[in-house]
């Protein structure tokens, strides 16, 4: 399984930004996917996930209300909106995909990791 992150930039605070995973191989339909970022000097942490159907998602609370997680499957591919940025949302973010279909927020649970891509915030 490959994953492909793709819209990452630099936005002024309060601005948009939309980013996208591409996923090859194996069945993306059964995979819960998932958003995870590390900031400067952090671990890596859990944004949003969601499950194989799209009907079960979870965000961390600090980007509740501001993100959304959504998938596509006759594209491949899982979205993460993201608006009202904010200069503590710069980080690299990560798409991480399961083997399984169940959504869970730990790093250890995803076995498929793209390369990152940069999000930067400027206040």
């Amino acid at each position: 399984v490959q994953l492909v992150e793709s819209g990452g930039g630099l936005v002024q605070a309060g601005g948009s930004l939309r980013l996208s995973c591409a996923a090859s191989g194996g069945t993306f339909s059964s995979r819960a996917m998932g958003w995870f970022r590390r900031a400067p000097g952090k671990e890596r942490e859990f944004v949003a996930v969601i499950n194989y159907s799209g009907g079960r998602i979870y965000y961390a609370d600090s980007v509740k209300g501001r993100f959304t997680i959504s998938r596509d499957d006759a594209k491949n591919t899982v979205y993460l909106q993201m608006l009202s940025l904010q200069p503590e949302d710069t980080a690299v973010y990560y798409c991480a995909a399961r083997t399984g279909p169940t959504a869970t927020t730990l790093n250890k649970d995803y076995n498929y990791w793209g390369q990152g891509t940069q999000v930067t915030v400027s206040s």
